[in-house]
């Protein structure tokens, strides 16, 4: 098993993860996960934007533009198939904050064939370290109420609760 940085070539191998793991949080909550559809179709620009030569963005430049975004994006490779991902970029924090910026986990996926054998929990530390080399103070993330299994991946790796989201639906 390699992990990776991914690179435009993978991001046709990613989107049908994509499909799985939109499909996966839409059945848990369509409120809150209410996709358009073929949300795979909008990911593959963002994806491609995102996948680079070295797998690593982390230019700062402040007029930059969207492609620019500082990001990891990884993959796991089982002999030539990929089998997982890992999609993570820096955000903006809003101005009322200390924190002026935090990195943000998207999304992980790791086939179902190939789950509990450490592949995820060693894209989640691969992240952590690349954003600590890019100076990232925080890194956040969302996981799905139903989702027990990726809190504790997440809190093995060292994440803690910050706070819980509740919503409510309105009827118009």
């Amino acid at each position: 098993m390699v992990i990776r940085p991914a690179t435009i070539t993978d991001v046709p191998a990613v989107l049908p993860m994509v499909v799985k793991i939109c499909a996966l949080h839409e059945s848990w909550d369509s409120a809150k996960y209410g996709f358009l559809p073929h949300p795979e179709q909008r990911y593959e620009q963002w994806l491609t934007r995102l996948a680079n030569s070295d797998g690593f963005s982390t230019r700062r430049d402040a007029n930059a533009d969207a492609s620019s975004v500082r990001s990891v994006f990884l993959v796991s490779e089982n002999e030539g198939q990929i089998v997982g991902f890992l999609v993570a970029t820096v955000e903006r924090e809003i101005p009322i904050y200390r924190l002026q910026e935090f990195a943000f986990i998207h999304d992980i996926w790791v086939e179902p064939e190939y789950r509990q054998k450490g592949i995820a929990r060693q894209m989640v530390m691969l992240s952590i370290e690349r954003f600590h080399q890019m100076g990232v103070k925080q890194i956040r993330l969302d996981t799905a109420i139903a989702n027990e299994a990726s809190r504790r991946l997440f809190a093995s790796c060292g994440f803690r609760f910050s706070i819980i989201e509740m919503l409510i639906e309105l009827s118009h």
